[in-house]
């Protein structure tokens, strides 16, 4: 057991937190069963907060995350041959072997586009880029977890459409995050929302 998870546990209860089976080389993962108003699974990485990510002066104290995604309830995680949630895995797996090869750093705000072609992640879900954020939904249940001498800050991974992305890169994290509380958006996994910038004009055209 790692010391985040014994960390998690003990914040939640042994009953809340389980390892998922992983393939060898892979990035071990936690499944977190949160019973809260409305319960949410949460998938995070179970490790990536051994590796020491490179971050700007500013950001200092900031060195150490784990990744998750939170899934709403009726999403059953167990199912890997979904089409609705086996995206889900490779790329926890995927922004956790880039941070660590590349030698970069993921801090709230950063964005990154579904891989090359940034083609969009499942049949239900249009999003094409991840938005990386400080919890919304869980901002008390995440509080930074202190372990050692280190402490450790969890990231939820978001997905959102190509406009939404544009208005990010043009207004700036701050203003996106305006839009996105506005309209109710947090971490949980929604495959049936749609975008935050859908226009009374594009509504009448479709």
């Amino acid at each position: 057991m790692t010391d985040l998870q014994a960390a998690l546990e003990n914040r939640f209860g042994e009953h809340s937190v389980s390892i998922i089976p992983t393939q060898a080389g892979e990035m071990p993962l936690l499944v977190l069963d949160l019973e809260l108003n409305s319960p949410v699974t949460l998938i995070m990485t179970n490790g990536l907060s051994d590796y020491k990510m490179p971050v700007h002066e500013k950001m200092k104290g900031r060195e150490f995350n784990e990744l998750y995604f939170c899934l709403p309830s009726y999403w059953k995680w167990e199912e890997l041959d979904n089409e609705k949630m086996n995206w889900i895995f490779p790329w926890i797996q995927k922004l956790s072997k880039y941070v660590i090869e590349k030698n970069a750093w993921f801090g709230h705000g950063h964005t990154m586009p579904c891989g090359t072609d940034e083609n969009r992640l499942s049949t239900s879900m249009f999003q094409n880029h991840f938005f990386l954020s400080d919890p919304v939904l869980l901002k008390k249940e995440l509080d930074p977890i202190q372990l050692e001498d280190k402490t450790v800050h969890f990231l939820s991974i978001i997905p959102i459409f190509p406009d939404e992305m544009d208005y990010k890169q043009g207004k700036g994290t701050f203003k996106f995050e305006q839009k996105l509380r506005t309209h109710g958006i947090t971490e949980k996994l929604d495959d049936f929302r749609g975008t935050i910038l859908r226009s009374k004009w594009r509504f009448l055209k479709r």
